[in-house]
């Protein structure tokens, strides 16, 4: 069995895996699966505005998944995605509301600005690396609580002492009439397409850039990329500030497409912390975390159609993503295990 189908196996199996132990669950809790896995499934698929709002949500998470898995592939792991993403997002959103200018100017500049503002919430923690050899996780997720009470405080000043930003204006808007309308009148927006595009840009940086290589060995063998003439501290750094200009993107998908807007949060939006098990399911490639997103938005954007359609609580789809991600987690022992299989066949 070769690698690559193993690859492929090991997310699949977790998936399947997961399903079935939270079906489970749900019998275990009195629930009836079926009826569950229907709703859940009509959730996604059952209609056009339905579909709409899952591609709405599947947006960020792949945006959130390319941060991860960008650090993750240059040894680095960014649980920060989630500050990142709200900086991006209050970004964006201050951007849209602030100035008024034509919208083939407004629109890159606010998406630049949630950019800007996720890579320099990734600098902070990839200096810190870089220099002073303080581990990117302790200060990355210092850094969420920072941003979250951060941008809270920004808002009431923005808002003059209220609880969200105004409305961005039009022109700053990645609201689609036509998408909208195609999928019937759901909140569907541009926002899939730039983060279909950020897939391909993660893609092209780390397979067909120098920039990419270095970023990729000095993740494998900081020692031997010195030797070889790399510069490491810049790499380190280089690596967070790309991951965290993802994850600002992913802000600026909230504030440019689904709310037009930022209200003060009480607490962390998951989608960030979500992105570290999209990156996961995916194996840490562009390509994988388009999967992975779409799993995890189907998921949570069809458990909302189970407490009516099933009578079954939406905390039951948050165990079975959090059994998915166990099994990913484990996904060494499955990957043991094919091998095995695959050894017993090639030996008959």
């Amino acid at each position: 069995m070769s690698n690559r189908l193993i690859n492929v196996l090991v997310p699949v199996i977790s998936i399947i895996l997961g399903l079935l132990v939270g079906a489970v669950v749900m019998l275990v809790s009195g629930y009836d699966p079926v009826a569950g896995y229907i709703a859940l499934w009509n959730g996604i698929f059952g209609d056009a505005y339905a579909i709409g709002e899952t591609i709405r949500q599947i947006s960020p998470y792949i945006l959130a998944g390319l941060a991860v898995a960008f650090a993750f592939r240059t040894g680095l792991f960014n649980i920060g995605v989630e500050g990142q993403l709200i900086v991006g997002w209050f970004a964006a959103a201050y951007v849209g509301m602030a100035v008024e200018l034509p919208k083939i100017i407004h629109l890159p500049l606010a998406l630049l600005a949630a950019a800007a503002a996720g890579a320099l919430w990734g600098l902070i923690p990839g200096l810190l690396k870089a220099t002073l050899k303080v581990h990117e996780v302790i200060v990355t997720i210092m850094m969420n609580y920072i941003a979250l009470h951060l941008v809270n405080a920004l808002i009431k000043v923005v808002a003059k002492g209220g609880f969200k930003t105004d409305k961005i204006h039009e022109t700053a808007s990645l609201r689609s009439d036509f998408l909208s309308e195609l999928t019937d009148f759901s909140t569907l927006h541009y926002g899939i397409f730039v983060a279909l595009f950020m897939v391909f840009i993660m893609w092209f940086i780390l397979e067909r850039m120098k920039l990419g290589y270095e970023l990729k060995s000095v993740g494998f063998n900081e020692n031997a990329a010195q030797y070889a003439g790399m510069n490491v501290k810049k790499n380190i750094v280089m690596a967070m500030v790309i991951s965290g200009a993802f994850a600002g993107l992913g802000g600026a998908m909230e504030a440019l497409g689904t709310f037009g807007n930022m209200s003060s949060r009480g607490g962390f939006t998951g989608i960030g912390f979500d992105g570290i098990a999209v990156a996961l399911l995916g194996a840490n490639t562009p390509l994988g975390v388009i999967f992975g997103a779409s799993l995890f938005g189907s998921l949570k954007y069809g458990a909302n159609n189970m407490p009516n359609a099933a009578d079954i609580p939406i905390e039951i789809v948050s165990i079975v993503i959090a059994l998915i991600i166990f099994f990913v987690a484990s996904g060494y022992i499955i990957r043991i295990g094919l091998q095995r299989i695959g050894k017993k066949k090639e030996a008959k």
